[in-house]
């Protein structure tokens, strides 16, 4: 089997569009959350959200692709160009058609599919984009990556929701592994703040309604947490074979060591512990090591009140009476929930935290909840050695997604 590494990534968040300021950011403990001022939200329970206001999209597109595109196809291109950048990728260094594009969404261009079913409604079909397609499915985040960069691999856009992200990274990591490709762009991406999605998420209860203080309504393991905070932007890895990126010079950032992937097969929105718990446990196997030596999870954690729950009682499952020495953080308390594009942004903060040894916390966590015992490492960042790192993605529908990430050392 072949060794895999991690050689660039980049990043659009809410708290910075690139990665020096997003981890200085997500160190020091501070938010992206923020007041949602459009009036379409005003009668929504919930009006907080992590958007972006002031993505570069002009640095990344002219102006005719800025009005194509739809925003998480943006996003997820301007954060695989910083990854691209960050591998120093040179066309000389690969054979174009073994890097592949790994990228999902979990809900795709849905504010565009909206404006044009309005459109629709009351003008008629002819009012109707014929970019609303393009700018609607799931998978032109990969094709509008794949026609700007020029590779040409295997394409793959995995939509598991809140898992999507993890999902992605894991089967490039898997295609890697098996000799099939020599590098993937491996992430998630995603756009969704808007009215209607707002509605639907509020009536199942499943958002923070925390208006007033919207720093502090995304609050993980907390007793008083009462759903997560939408977020919107894009989480990408550049996943590179281990002799290719050594042989080419390239500065290696982590290496991926294993991948769990199971279905709950139980209920659509309330998770099953054992799922998330067989998904560790694969990752830790596929890994060849033990759970003894795993030192720091980036929880799931979204704020919900069964989520939190489930994680838990999953991490005390699969690491027994070791659950309560481990590092865990709930990185959701400050970037929001970024649904498809979560797990790209945790795995770029899971490898920061091997390379740099440093943990940064899981803000608003003031209540104690007897459900939620384990470390969370509260409120402030940690000086901790991290050798294994387990990042975790749970999504609607019974989705789990682990991967093992292990600190890169020049043997």
């Amino acid at each position: 089997m072949k060794r895999v590494v991690v050689t660039g990534y980049g990043v659009i968040s809410s708290l910075g569009n690139e990665i020096n300021p997003f981890w200085d950011n997500i160190l020091g403990g501070r938010s992206g959350i923020k007041s949602i001022q459009d009036s379409s939200f005003s009668e929504i329970p919930s009006r907080i959200a992590g958007y972006i206001e002031d993505f570069p999209g002009k640095d990344y597109f002219n102006g005719k692709e800025l009005n194509k595109y739809d925003l998480f196809v943006q996003y997820a291109y301007a954060a695989a160009k910083q990854a691209v950048e960050m591998a120093n990728v040179q066309e000389t260094s690969f054979d174009q058609d073994r890097v592949g594009i790994y990228v999902g969404s979990g809900i795709g261009g849905i504010k565009n599919m909206i404006k044009n079913h309005e459109e629709f409604m009351a003008r008629g079909n002819k009012r109707v984009s014929p970019f609303m397609v393009p700018m609607m499915i799931s998978n032109m985040a990969a094709g509008i990556i794949a026609i700007k960069t020029g590779f040409k691999g295997p394409s793959f856009s995995p939509v598991a929701a809140c898992a999507t992200s993890n999902q992605a990274i894991g089967e490039g990591f898997l295609s890697i592994r098996h000799g099939y490709t020599d590098a993937v762009i491996a992430g998630g991406a995603e756009a969704s703040i808007n009215a209607f999605a707002f509605s639907g998420f509020t009536n199942m209860r499943a958002m923070s309604t925390n208006n007033e203080h919207p720093q502090q309504a995304s609050r993980p393991f907390d007793k008083l947490r009462d759903g997560f905070v939408m977020s919107e932007g894009s989480g990408i890895l550049f996943l590179e074979e281990l002799e290719h990126a050594q042989n080419r010079g390239a500065e290696i950032l982590g290496e991926i060591v294993g991948y769990g992937s199971t279905t709950d097969a139980c209920h659509i929105t309330n998770p099953d512990y054992h799922g998330a718990e067989r998904s560790m446990k694969l990752a830790i196997e596929m890994a060849g090591i033990t759970p003894k030596q795993v030192d720091y999870i980036n929880a799931h954690a979204t704020g919900t009140a069964e989520g939190d729950k489930s994680e838990t009682k999953a991490i005390k499952a699969v690491f027994k009476e070791d659950a309560y020495q481990i590092k865990i953080n709930a990185t959701k308390s400050m970037t929001g929930h970024l649904f498809g594009a979560a797990g790209g942004i945790e795995a770029i903060i899971t490898l920061k935290v091997l390379k740099e040894g440093m943990i940064p916390p899981t803000i608003n966590l003031t209540v104690p909840d007897e459900d939620c015992d384990l470390d969370y490492v509260p409120n402030k960042a940690i000086k901790h050695e991290v050798n294994y790192a387990v990042s975790n993605g749970f999504g609607f529908g019974g989705h789990n997604a682990s991967l093992l990430f292990k600190k890169y050392q020049i043997k």
